[in-house]
This record gives structure tokens, sequence and C-alpha cells, in this order.
């Protein structure tokens, strides 16, 4: 795709995230990389709801902003699940209603927040480990998620919220909305008890599929 297109994408998927309360306000973040190296951020302090394509912020392939409006102050973030990972072509940092009540609860198992309840958070995202609580843009958050890039596609951030990549924008969202989902469904199931994928299951879709 070229630019002018990805900006355009990137308004039309923040919006359709924004009307299904994917973020509300100035909250949440997302990016993709450009043909040329660079890369779009959302903007600080704007809306899913009505970002402005002509706007959005620039980085170069150094991540120094270049042009448009001021880039979000967690763009670092992006920028380092950027660097670890050259087959992610988007990332989107939400703060989704489920995901961010998973991150606020207790007990959650550091290395997958979410058990495999369909096959589908299996292949999407694999697994969902948790990143402990760093104020929002701490350069430590940026440090950590980019230990963890290497192998997740996507990562809890404690009291916070998600941030997932995909090989593009729109996979990216693709990813988080299954996440969401999954989310959504775990916190429906919990006090009924549920039925997860076996281990011999969870493998299979591994080998089929090759998720981290």
């Amino acid at each position: 795709m070229t630019e002018a297109e990805l900006r355009e994408q990137m308004a039309t998927l923040a919006h359709s995230m924004f009307m299904r309360g994917y973020s509300s306000g100035g909250a949440g973040n997302i990016s993709c990389r450009l043909p040329d190296g660079g890369f779009l951020v959302t903007p600080t302090n704007s809306s899913f709801g009505t970002l402005d394509p002509a706007t959005l912020s620039k980085l170069n392939a150094a991540g120094e902003h270049i042009a448009g409006a001021r880039p979000s102050k967690e763009s670092v973030m992006h920028l380092n699940f950027y660097r670890q990972r050259p087959d992610i072509g988007g990332v989107v940092h939400l703060h989704s209603p489920a995901l961010t009540a998973l991150s606020c609860m207790p007990g959650l198992n550091a290395e997958n927040c979410l058990p495999p309840i369909t096959p589908y958070y299996v292949m999407r995202v694999g697994k969902l480990p948790l990143v402990p609580y760093f104020r929002p843009g701490h350069p430590g958050l940026a440090e950590a998620i980019g230990a963890l890039a290497t192998t997740h596609n996507a990562m809890l951030l404690a009291n916070h919220g998600p941030v997932i990549g995909g090989g593009g924008l729109l996979e990216a969202v693709f990813n988080a909305e299954e996440l969401e989902d999954t989310a959504r469904l775990y916190i429906t199931l919990l006090p009924h008890g549920m039925v997860t994928l076996t281990g011999e299951q969870v493998a299979e879709l591994e080998r089929t599929f090759k998720k981290t």
C-alpha cells in the first residue's frame, strides 16, 4: 500500500474501533510501517474517532518526528516492537474494556494471561504475557515490550491495556479484536467455569499456523 492509502486505512480502522468502544476520548494509539521504512503514528491527545489522515505523525526509520502533528508519547513502545520484529507492519494499543479489566485482575499467569478458550486466540495471538506496571510513556515500558516482542504478537500491560502487532495494520486490528473477544468470553465464563483446548490441540494449531 502507498503512504496515502495507509493514512486513509489508519483513520478508517481507528474510527471503527472507536465506534465499538475499544478506545474512548484520547486513549490508545496505533501505528503502521511505511514503504520507505518510516512509520505513521497517531498524534498525542488525538481521538480514534476523529483522526485526520493528513495530520498523522510521520517518523523516519530512526524514529525521529519529521512531519504531521506531535506523536503520542507512547510511540517509543511501538518503535521497540517494530525493531524486534521486521515482519510486523502494524501495532495497536487499546484501552478496550475487557482487556483493560483483565489487566487489573489479581492472580494472572504472567506468561499467558488468557487460557486457550478458542482456536482463534491461539492462531492469531498465541500467548498473552503480562508486562509489569509502568506509567504511560515510561522508558521501562518500551524496553519490556521490546524484550517480549521477539517471541510474542501481543502483550497485556498491567492496569493499562493491550499492545498487539500484525503483519500489517489490518491484521493487527483483527488480532486486537480477537483478543478483546477472548477476554470478554473469559470474564463471562469465570463464574461458571470453562472447557479450554487441550495441550495437544494447542500444539496442533501452533504447528499448523506457526503463530508464536
